[in-house]
């Protein structure tokens, strides 16, 4: 078959195009373009592969430099299944370039994602300072229009996060040499299903990143539009109002070169445009100096300080670790590799391997870092931010984020008081005694598996006594069953995972990005203003049994924060509750920099709470109407909602559409479902079907303040009545326990009161 040649910047296809051949690339580079962003493909890839169910091309083609391709006609699946049937060794070359290609797609899915939520928190907070700033030096704010229509992203629709591994997996599989690759390309259907079912993936993630797209477009005209009422036109006029010398005017000026280096080359505005209005802005600042000279002598200064402090970072870790000579060596050299790597999210096997490796050595230095600790009191910098941020090195983190880093962990303190602890200080924790490690994949918490490890004889009960007594195997637990999971699932990342700081994984400001306990409280007492019983547990009062009998009160037990050394977008709902023990703290784990936004991050992760709540105290009978619970009536809900004569067609189609986008988890509906409630229906914003806002509404019930305000809608005035009704019943029978109690002589516990509270909704 006789190549064909482009020459460059030949148009190969352009979107919407129809399909009607394969093109094997055998020299050249070719430019995919998708919405919102582009990759390229090289020799061995094929055009078209991804497109197989399509009748059109959806993506566009261009050469980006002198290309020969062969052409296989194929204008249906039927073709392409003759041309397996006679030539199946075509079938690797084309399933290496679909897996190829979707784990492109697939890890621009998760940066697009992570982009999404960046913005949406960048507009709010951009928005709330113009406010802020407007009120302080008493100046009328514009409105900016519309802007109750940008919720915020959610990402229900996001691919799953297997199919990363899946598809490298198969990578794998049929680039090496083994038989069972031959085996399968010799069966036509096999390689037949696995492109069907790759491009019906690769479609869908397409799909994903066109709605990332069009969110994008959508919060960039909050920036930039033609109307020039604007976030940046909202920023220069305060800027030039306020003066160069205003107190506030440096930090204007930052927010002015971010919203610039953001949207100038956004490709969903008008290039000329907003050329024309930048090039205005910088015409106006070259009469303007926005810096002090000294100021930014002394800080360059200072920087330099940092840097020089931090020169042979690696070194002093490991120095401090006392690793031994070959594992330092064979550290150090791994990363060095890994920073000379151009691509560190490469998917090749090279780079797998390396940050597979790399991944394993982090995990046994940080174990040897932290028994360290427990025996030096003085710790150096360098180590602390190894320890917080999982840093290891000045230039594989940049300068600038070696500054932010150095100060951050400067002013970073043990916050766990307030329940909020970095990984370091989380395993502290275990190791002082105050706090016991996470259960692993059975379900054992500690002394369960040490004590099933003696039974099975793998233990004997000397070394028993000796693991009991050791608070390090403690701490060693924790981080062979934890860490290594929790680790990449929040930094979320999961086929390039790597557990060094490196700048390349930094796509937010530091500063903003990290989790800090101010945070957590903020977003607490925000989700408990819709949902105030969110961390309350049903106990008997066992300090006041005398008094209070078998009489049953509620207590609040927030959950412990720990942030995970690394740079990530997941949150991870680990545990309900802590060991066996029903009245304890249950555990959520964070990013230190955490790249979404931390309000609905910890909406969902309260809702995953709920749900697993409830199921750990129904047991069996979770999901057994006959005993009525959260679990219990939603599941009965989802499950027979096709029969249920309260909803409208619509409302069934859409939960038929919603079952299908949580892939028919009963728990991701339910999930779903609670962030609306907090984030819409408790401001007002009605989404919900009446089924739904009804279990909503009794098992996660508004406080008194909000009820009071939502009396007047309609919607919720039939549920407010029926609760007022059972809390003046529940009110009515502690008020005659309570007056039993004084005519006793008893004294009144503190928490019967408390109890009244709660019922009512008083917080």
């Amino acid at each position: 078959m006789a190549g064909i040649t482009l020459d460059k910047g030949k148009r190969v296809y352009n979107s919407g195009q129809p399909m009607t051949a394969l093109h094997l690339l055998i020299k050249g580079k070719v430019l995919v373009e998708y919405p919102g962003g582009t990759y390229q493909l090289g020799k061995g890839d094929v055009i078209g592969i991804c497109e197989l169910c399509s009748e059109v091309h959806f993506l566009g083609y261009a050469t980006l430099e002198e290309t020969v391709i062969l052409t296989y006609p194929v204008n249906s699946l039927d073709a392409l299944d003759d041309l397996l049937q006679k030539h199946p060794d075509v079938a690797r070359l084309f399933l290496l370039s679909l897996f190829h290609q979707i784990n492109i797609l697939l890890e621009q899915s998760y940066l697009s994602e992570m982009n999404c939520t960046s913005l949406h928190q960048n507009l709010m907070e951009d928005y709330e300072k113009y406010n802020t700033l407007c009120n302080r030096y008493r100046i009328q704010p514009r409105v900016l229009e519309d802007l109750e229509e940008a919720a915020a992203f959610l990402g229900e629709d996001s691919p799953d996060t297997w199919l990363n591994t899946y598809y490298l997996g198969l990578q794998h599989f049929y680039s090496g040499p083994g038989e069972g690759a031959k085996a399968l390309m010799s069966e036509p259907g096999v390689s037949m299903g696995l492109l069907r079912k790759g491009s019906l993936d690769f479609r869908k993630t397409y799909t994903v990143l066109d709605e990332h797209f069009r969110y994008r477009s959508r919060v960039a005209g909050f920036y930039f539009n033609s109307t020039g009422n604007d976030l940046f036109d909202f920023f220069t006029s305060l800027y030039y109002r306020l003066g160069q010398n205003n107190e506030d005017a440096d930090s204007l000026y930052i927010d002015l070169q971010r919203m610039i280096e953001q949207f100038e080359d956004n490709p969903a505005l008008d290039k000329n445009q907003i050329a024309a209005r930048i090039k205005s802005f910088r015409e106006n600042l070259s009469h303007i100096n926005p810096h002090n000279e000294k100021a930014g002598e002394e800080e360059s200064g200072v920087n330099a300080a940092i840097m020089q402090e931090l020169m042979g970072s690696l070194n002093t870790i490991l120095e401090y670790a006392g690793s031994d000579g070959d594992a330092a060596v064979a550290f150090r050299q791994d990363v060095n590799a890994y920073k000379a790597m151009v691509d560190k999210s490469s998917m090749d096997d090279d780079g797998i391997r390396l940050r597979k490796k790399l991944t394993a050595e982090f995990y046994e230095l940080y174990s040897l870092v932290f028994e360290r600790t427990t025996a030096v009191p003085y710790i150096p910098l360098p180590v602390k931010m190894f320890l917080y941020f999982g840093y290891v090195d000045e230039d594989l983190a940049g300068t600038a984020n070696c500054i932010k880093l150095y100060n951050l962990v400067c002013g970073m303190e043990d916050s766990e008081s307030f329940g909020v602890y970095t990984l370091y200080h989380w395993l502290l924790a275990i190791y002082n005694g105050a706090k016991e490690p996470s259960r692993n994949e059975f379900d054992e918490d500690f002394t369960d598996y040490i004590h099933k490890q003696k039974l099975n004889g793998n233990l004997s009960e000397a070394q028993l006594a000796v693991l009991e007594s050791d608070p390090m195997s403690k701490v060693n637990y924790e981080m062979k069953n934890m860490f290594p999971q929790v680790n990449k699932m929040t930094c979320g990342r999961i086929s390039t995972f790597c557990p060094l700081f490196s700048a390349d994984n930094v796509l937010k400001d530091l500063n903003s990005a990290l989790v800090t306990t101010a945070q957590i409280s903020k977003a607490f007492e925000m989700i408990k203003s819709i949902d105030y019983s969110a961390f309350y547990r049903e106990s008997l009062d066992y300090e006041n049994m005398d008094a209070m009998g078998k009489e049953t009160i509620h207590l609040e037990f927030m959950p412990d924060i720990i942030l995970m050394p690394n740079v990530g977008i997941r949150g991870v709902m680990w545990q309900e509750i802590e060991g066996k023990r029903r009245n304890t703290p249950g555990r959520m784990f964070f990013s230190v920099f955490h790249m979404e936004d931390i309000n609905t991050s910890l909406v969902r992760l309260t809702g995953e709470f709920r749900w697993e709540m409830c199921k750990r105290i129904q047991g069996s009978r979770w999901n057994d109407i006959s005993e009525r619970s959260l679990t219990s009536e939603y599941f009965d809900y989802i499950q027979f909602y096709r029969k249920n004569h309260d909803l409208s067609s619509e409302a069934k189609e859409k939960i038929r559409s919603s079952l299908q986008r949580a892939k028919n988890s009963f728990k991701e509906m339910f999930v779903r479902d609670y962030i609306i409630w907090v984030l819409f229906e408790g401001n007002g914003s009605p989404r919900l079907n009446r089924v739904a806002r009804k279990i909503m509404f009794t098992y996660c019930p508004f406080p008194a303040s909000l009820a009071a305000t939502m009396e007047q809608n309609p919607i919720y005035a039939e549920l407010l009545s029926r609760r007022k009704i059972l809390s003046a019943q529940r009110v009515h029978h502690l008020e005659m326990l309570k007056q039993k109690l004084k005519n006793s002589g008893i004294s009144v516990p503190k928490t019967l009161d408390a109890e009244i509270d709660f019922t009512v909704g008083k917080i």
